[in-house]
């Protein structure tokens, strides 16, 4: 039998069967490198580590159930040179994570709200870090379904668990029916646990109306800005719907 097949049932009982992959590459570097057995072990063992962690990178990301993968490589804040550029790379070290704080993007349409939370979320991906993000109208719609089968325990606790919860688009419509508690109950659950991004066209002082009652709307966003990096981005050129650059062309 060739020694290969004798070493599979080993590594599948072992967990260790993506050994596998790299095995035979190694085999022949290690023979013309005249690598020692233990520099041979090392390569091959770091082979099954990243293969890990890039597996678990990719469920992460699926996780996340993004609306696109972004990066802020990828972002040209050059188009709006209003945004604090310097905050939001700050940001991007997730350190706020290791302090369970929340951070609230505001600004009109357009501008890169949700490019920016969704590549902070994959930054926290990148960091090992658990993550969903979820426009506001899906997170309530599903909420409320969830109350129709009896799963909104349940629901609200896969919503509640991730180490970064991102709520985009908070705020286009007013909260309705359960909404307002829903809101607050993620808050609560959340407050100092772990961290929560929210975009919203609205200002935040604009948000308390949208709870109905006063108490209620304090007693969550009391609890949300606490710990929060508030980031108000003034009205500048759209992503979207770039205008032209007309600069020096008269007609």
């Amino acid at each position: 039998m060739h020694p290969t097949n004798d070493l599979v049932p080993i590594l599948k009982k072992l967990r260790l069967s993506g050994v596998l992959q790299s095995l035979e590459l190694r085999s022949k570097q290690a023979v013309g490198d005249d690598l020692t057995h233990l520099e041979f072990l090392y390569r091959l063992l770091c082979d099954e580590v990243e293969r890990r962690e890039a597996k678990q990178l990719d469920l992460r990301i699926r996780r996340a159930t993004f609306e696109s993968v972004t990066s802020l490589e990828e972002f040209d804040f050059q188009f709006n040179p209003l945004l604090p550029k310097a905050k939001i790379l700050d940001l991007a070290t997730c350190a706020f994570l290791d302090r369970r704080e929340n951070v609230a993007l505001i600004g009109p349409a357009g501008i890169g709200k949700s490019h920016i939370a969704q590549a902070l979320g994959h930054r926290a991906c990148l960091a090992g870090r658990s993550v969903l993000y979820v426009e506001a109208r899906d997170l309530f719609a599903r909420l409320r379904a969830s109350r129709a089968d009896a799963t909104y325990e349940r629901r609200l606790k896969t919503i509640t668990a991730p180490d970064l919860l991102i709520i985009d688009d908070l705020g286009l419509t007013p909260l309705r029916d359960d909404e307002p508690v829903d809101l607050y109950e993620i808050i609560r659950r959340r407050y100092e646990r772990s961290s929560t991004i929210v975009t919203s066209n609205r200002d935040i002082d604009e948000w308390y109306p949208l709870f109905g009652d006063q108490l209620l709307a304090s007693a969550a966003l009391d609890r949300f800005l606490h710990h929060a990096h508030v980031i108000v981005a003034p009205k500048g050129r759209s992503h979207r719907n770039p205008q032209p650059d007309v600069r020096g062309d008269k007609p």
